[in-house]
């Protein structure tokens, strides 16, 4: 008995052994990012998803990226790629957590990951050069050249699912250039056709005027971000509820607001006028622009003076405003201006008009918020821009959100609900065009500044 209760003493000691010599339970991703302290997120370089801005990151999937990092309490990586297929690559390599890159959602990407809820739904479009070639209503009518897209792109995908259905339609795939070059490509007709994502299209136009629409090559994609397949759920839980809370709470909407609030409304005529307005008449007064923008952008300063007078120092409207920053005669002599004629004083005085609107913006509100309610105010007075940040909170929103002010402003016209405001009926319609449409030509005075095309 007492050999056997030594065998048995050495066994259970054995075991012991063997238990705490066993490798360890992997920890799970969502530890693993916490853990490690870094959230590596691959995306790719271009004007939609991610760019560089004065040596600042930005773009809209560096934004929803950052406030995930910033809800699990770990610093962002972004890693940036050029081409898709090397961000899938790094992705099934585990080199990076996810892929935040505006991915059309397919049947082929579904099958080898796993998709984050939609944040956004685009559409696919046929694109070509305005005035090159006769408008071709679908694929079957694309005989007169050749389309080009990216490859492994849903776009390419899609291309190699028709087969030999369509035998008169000629394309190709390339990785030489991402789709925002091949947009470009087009318009100098390097080129004949791309297909092109809704969202960035909408971008490139307003460099980009003679970016036609053919016809719509698929509707509604969904977009989303991209993780491993995995039996590990720790991460993709975290995600599917980040997208939840922010769709919930307006951040989601707010983000895209910032972003891409100003880029839907897209007019070929408006804008080819100011890419024009900009090698024609822009040079006269760019230096006056930029002595007098002071702490603001000049660009911005430039921006608006085309909003209200196509850069025209004798413009003048029906209700009396006058000169190149359109000044009221009260406003003028407030600002020092004694000819709102003279385009150095005009320019100088809405500059300074501007940064007075801007110090009565509560310092609470931060940029670009702060900067959209200093331009309605500019437009139609600091006193109506008040009530309609009032009537946003009776209503529930958040009247420091230039995305929930610019959707009460149009009711100042309604009187059921100005009758409400200290300062009564305005035309609030106007500023909330005048805003976006100041937003579009600061972006594409941005765009080709860093093109050196200014």
């Amino acid at each position: 008995m007492p050999n056997l209760l030594v065998r048995f003493a050495f066994v259970v000691f054995a075991l012991s052994l063997l238990a705490s010599c066993s490798p360890q339970q992997r920890p799970d991703h969502l530890s693993v990012v916490q853990e490690r302290q870094v959230l590596r997120v691959g995306t790719l370089l271009n004007p939609t998803s991610y760019y560089f801005d004065h040596d600042q990151e930005q773009g809209f999937e560096f934004e929803l990226a950052n406030e995930f990092a910033q809800r699990l309490d770990v610093r962002l990586e972004m890693v940036p790629r050029f081409d898709v297929n090397d961000l899938f690559i790094l992705l099934r390599r585990g080199q990076i957590d996810l892929i935040a890159a505006g991915l059309d959602r397919t049947a082929t990407r579904d099958a080898l990951y796993r998709f984050s809820p939609a944040y956004d739904v685009i559409s696919q479009k046929l694109v070509f050069k305005q005035g090159s070639r006769s408008r071709p209503r679908d694929l079957q009518q694309v005989t007169d050249g050749e389309i080009v897209v990216v490859e492994g792109s849903s776009h390419h995908q899609y291309l190699q699912s028709l087969g030999e259905s369509i035998p008169t339609l000629r394309w190709r795939a390339t990785r030489d250039h991402d789709a925002v070059e091949l947009m470009r490509m087009v318009v100098s007709e390097e080129i004949d056709y791309t297909i092109a994502d809704s969202n960035q299209l909408e971008v490139q136009r307003r460099a980009y005027p003679d970016l036609s629409i053919a016809f719509t090559v698929k509707q509604r994609q969904q977009v989303g971000w991209a993780l491993q397949q995995s039996q590990d759920d720790t991460l993709y839980t975290a995600v599917v509820e980040f997208f939840g809370d922010i769709r919930t709470n307006g951040q989601l909407a707010y983000i895209k607001e910032q972003h891409f609030g100003h880029v839907k409304q897209f007019n070929y005529v408006t804008t080819s006028l100011f890419i024009q307005a900009v090698e024609d008449q822009l040079p006269r007064y760019r230096d006056w622009f930029q002595e007098y923008a002071g702490p603001l952008d000049w660009r911005l300063l430039a921006a608006i003076a085309y909003q209200e007078s196509l850069w025209n120092p004798r413009a003048r409207s029906p209700t009396g405003v006058r000169g190149m920053m359109m000044l009221t005669l009260p406003t003028a002599k407030a600002m020092g201006v004694t000819s709102r004629l003279d385009p150095e004083q005009s320019i100088r005085g809405g500059a300074r008009y501007l940064e007075r609107m801007l110090r009565k913006i509560p310092a609470r509100i931060p940029d670009p918020d702060r900067t959209w309610f200093a331009l309605a105010a500019y437009n139609i007075g600091f006193g109506h821009l008040e009530d309609a940040r009032v009537l946003t909170e009776r209503q529930g929103g958040n009247p420091d959100r230039w995305l929930d002010v610019k959707q009460r402003l149009p009711l100042l016209r309604q009187k059921q609900f100005y009758r409400q405001t200290r300062y009564g009926f305005a035309r609030g319609n106007e500023p909330v065009t005048y805003v976006g449409n100041i937003r579009r030509f600061y972006d594409t005075l941005k765009w080709l500044d860093e093109q050196g095309r200014l």
